[in-house]
């Protein structure tokens, strides 16, 4: 994508009602003001809240918004220009139940409260193999704790990959720490995989298909 193209939907970005940039200083001041108040301030409702971590393009998001309307969905991603389209899409479908928060993930407990998080959705994240990227993995010890705090108590979270390196590290992470609901190595080839989990492939995940890889999926709580 040229640089010109990102700056205009950075832009449109601006003007999108279902978009929330915060500055950085305000998340690490704790003055983010939707702060355990997404469901009074923002949705107006008291749905359940699920978000998309490393949303992307934002089509697992949408999708799952378009065949969940008594769920709120919230798709984090740092990539603003990447998620313009999904956010672009939701507008013009007229979802009200989605939304888009570009942040870094690090700094997702100055977004969300203790327990006022649902669900969680990790699609396709960057395994980071080499051991020195290790902290960075959206699975990494320090990331789950992070998930813990926000999440409710009985909250699931999901991890579609197509690394079976991140599958297998995930299992491992979470034998001590929680309890594996579901886990596959290869869903397109099990029967009893969930709908939830084949039911949308996103642009990255077609072509992974494509290619003849695998998509591992699990859900866990903790």
């Amino acid at each position: 994508m040229g640089s010109k193209n990102k700056l205009k939907r950075f832009r449109e970005n601006e003007t999108f009602s279902n978009v929330i940039q915060p500055e950085r200083s305000a998340l690490t001041s704790s003055q983010f003001n939707l702060k355990g108040k997404w469901k009074t301030d923002y949705f107006k409702n008291d749905r359940p809240i699920v978000l998309e971590l490393g949303c992307g393009k934002g089509e697992y998001t949408v999708h799952l918004a378009e065949n969940n309307p008594k769920k709120n969905y919230i798709g984090i991603d740092i990539k603003g220009a990447r998620f313009w389209r999904g956010a672009k899409t939701a507008l013009e479908k007229g979802l009200d139940n989605v939304a888009f928060l570009r942040i870094q993930i690090e700094l997702i407990t100055s977004c969300f409260a203790e327990h006022e998080v649902d669900e969680i959705w990790i699609t396709f994240p960057d395994p980071q193999i080499k051991y020195k990227r290790s902290k960075h993995r959206l699975t990494h010890p320090e990331f789950l704790k992070m998930y813990k705090e926000i999440l409710k108590q009985e909250g699931v979270i999901h991890l579609k990959t197509d690394s079976e390196f991140l599958f297998g590290y995930t299992l491992g992470m979470v034998a001590n720490r929680g309890e594996i609901l579901y886990a596959h190595h290869d869903i397109y080839h099990n029967s009893t995989a969930p709908e939830v989990a084949t039911g949308v492939q996103t642009f990255y995940e077609n072509q992974f298909l494509d290619q003849g890889k695998a998509i591992t999926y699990m859900q866990f709580k903790l």
